[in-house]
């Protein structure tokens, strides 16, 4: 009979729904045991709808379970570091969607709790599951590419382009009248997470920040636009430890589709490039060439390059998390090596942070080695 891991989801939100809860669903590895949300007839409904056997309201119940060996954080980003401290406190299993934290040193002293109880983490990453990112990290693993000299990441999509789509998750408290990072934390987190598993770390960063779109609806602020400062694009230049350069932007305004993360490596033997847009029916497209044949051509990944029951033309939210929730179960079951954990949300939270930092001072910031 195969193993399977008892899970349990924190949060029966839209996200749960479009990505995390289909993600258990499809996994044959994977129990969903219970989803827990504040509002009962919530989680009753994702309950019922993905097969859960149990649903809870009070979090701190639900880590009692002895069924469940796994949480999922999928709750508003203010929650996400003290339930995941809940977690690793009860001893189990976490993944937490991104941010772990809106700070470095609170994310960098969850991930030491974690190794101290002996419990595995993942951060909700989605990108780096994707078929096309992860066929460019074999490339740069085994040589294809060569040695790294640039790594470029992009996210640009106009989710937030209309000012009478409402913005959410504003933080709680933040001065509406000075710039809130928002386009940086939000979206550039994942940006800078792909770069630095392809590049690897960072060494130093200088940024730009803006606000394009001065006046906006707000989720949960009544009706009609604010004016609000809030960090609509950035732009960083990245320094490698390598040596190598980078080059980052990330904008909810730049015209384009959902998701709109684009990553590009150049190599002293190769370039490839990674479009994870979904576009004309399919999710994500990849080009490679060669410094001998300079031209880019597509390449079309085999299925063994998909979890189970999903093609290049599966939507992109349900096509990545298949793959992240395989491969954290995996990582539990079968002790494989760890990846993309909450470590690695620290570091890409410290990265953010420098680059907040570099606009705010107008200047190059180093980072820890």
């Amino acid at each position: 009979m195969t193993e399977k891991l008892g899970v349990g989801v924190i949060g029966a939100f839209a996200w749960a729904d479009k990505a995390h809860l289909p993600g258990y669903a499809n996994c044959d590895r994977a129990d969903l045991v219970a989803i827990c949300d504040l509002q009962e007839d919530r989680a009753r409904a994702m309950a019922e709808k993905y097969g859960a056997r149990k649903v809870y309201t009070d979090h701190r119940a639900m880590l009692e379970d002895p069924e469940v060996r796994m949480v999922d954080v999928c709750s508003p980003t203010h929650t996400h570091l003290p339930l995941s401290r809940d977690v690793i406190a009860a001893g189990k299993h976490v993944l937490c969607e991104k941010p772990l934290a809106t700070e470095a040193e609170p994310a960098f002293d969850l991930a030491r709790r974690a190794d101290a109880a002996g419990v595995r983490t993942k951060l909700g990453f989605t990108f780096r599951y994707s078929p096309a990112i992860r066929q460019i990290k074999r490339w740069i693993l085994d040589g294809t590419l060569g040695e790294i000299l640039h790594v470029h990441g992009f996210e640009q999509n106009s989710q937030f382009l209309d000012p009478d789509f409402p913005l959410r998750q504003v933080p709680p408290g933040a001065d509406w009248n000075t710039l809130i990072p928002s386009a940086i934390i939000g979206y550039g987190s994942h940006l800078v997470d792909l770069m630095r598993w392809l590049g690897g770390d960072f060494s130093a960063v200088a940024s730009t920040m803006r606000n394009f779109i001065p006046e906006r609806v707000v989720r949960g602020h009544g009706e009609g636009r604010h004016r609000i400062a809030v960090e609509d694009a950035a732009v960083a230049i990245v320094e490698f430890a390598s040596g190598a350069h980078g080059l980052l932007q990330s904008s909810y305004i730049a015209v384009g589709n959902y998701p709109g993360v684009e990553i590009r490596v150049y190599g002293t033997k190769g370039a490839a490039v990674a479009r994870l847009i979904q576009e004309y029916g399919v999710a994500e497209t990849l080009h490679v060439a060669s410094a001998e044949a300079v031209e880019f051509r597509k390449v079309e990944l085999a299925p063994e390059h998909y979890a189970p029951g999903t093609t290049v033309n599966t939507p992109w939210a349900p096509l990545y998390y298949r793959n992240l929730v395989r491969h954290f179960v995996d990582e539990i079951l079968d002790g494989t090596p760890p990846e993309c954990t909450f470590f690695d949300g620290a570091k890409s939270q410290e990265i953010v942070d420098a680059i907040i930092l570099a606009h705010a001072e107008r200047r190059w910031v180093t980072l820890p080695g």
